[in-house]
């Protein structure tokens, strides 16, 4: 049966009830990180990162802020890049599912780099919030159009060096190849629609343009990456 990706879905995923938490919260959490990390996802954030500090003192430490950090997983890898790059990173998780943060900060424990909160990005404790770099690790599909907008505005106003982020491509063969990686890993059904239904909400590059377009982005890169990635670099200071 044909596919149509032409738009992206408005059918909201188990993942955006913020009041969830228990055990099959946790073992969703953790099995996405778990694919995104098989996949190569993470290294798609961490190239991204590398790219904004190719001048950056290493002497001067730099704030990194995660939003919709899930388990922690990016929080963590972003933390092992500082330690192999020279880098000193100070590295903020945001989630604003009280359990996901919680969940976070118990696999996080050995990472003194890295610290939580439970916050909402279009609440005023966040807007309140500075930092060096934003990264988005397969959070802005969540989004609608309007919410996305407003999101990137705040973000490309408070982050002082740039934005990272990485997003799915929304494509029947990606659709597809994650209906195998279902079968393949098991996944539970939970997992399963919410992983679909994220392929349906990502995005086509003529979308990532538009996004840049209607905020009046200066400087910003849109990539594709392995496995069916954007990679949206906008950087925000020239160094």
């Amino acid at each position: 049966m044909p596919l149509n990706t032409a738009q992206r879905t408005s059918q909201e995923e188990f993942l955006d009830d913020f009041s969830l938490e228990g055990a099959e919260l946790g073992d969703a959490l953790d099995k996405i990180a778990a694919i995104n990390q098989w996949l190569g996802g993470n290294q798609v954030t961490l190239n991204g990162i590398e790219d904004l500090l190719r001048k950056w003192p290493k002497e001067k430490a730099v704030s990194i802020v995660d939003i919709g950090c899930g388990n922690g997983d990016m929080c963590r890898a972003v933390a092992e890049f500082g330690k192999q790059k020279g880098f000193r990173v100070n590295i903020l998780g945001i989630d604003a599912n009280l359990y996901t943060v919680n969940h976070a900060r118990s696999l996080s424990a050995h990472y003194p780099a890295v610290s939580y909160a439970e916050m909402n990005v279009f609440e005023n404790d966040f807007a309140a919030l500075d930092y060096d770099i934003a990264l988005c690790t397969l959070t802005l599909h969540h989004f609608s159009d309007k919410d996305i907008l407003q999101l990137m505005g705040l973000l490309a106003n408070k982050a002082r060096l740039g934005i990272v982020i990485n997003d799915l491509h929304r494509s029947a063969l990606a659709y597809r190849l994650f209906q195998l990686i279902c079968f393949v890993f098991r996944l539970s059904k939970l997992s399963k629609d919410d992983g679909l239904i994220s392929i349906l909400r990502g995005f086509k590059k003529r979308e990532l343009v538009s996004f840049s377009e209607q905020l009046q982005l200066k400087a910003y890169q849109i990539r594709w990456r392995w496995a069916f990635r954007y990679q949206w670099i906008i950087r925000t200071l020239c160094v």
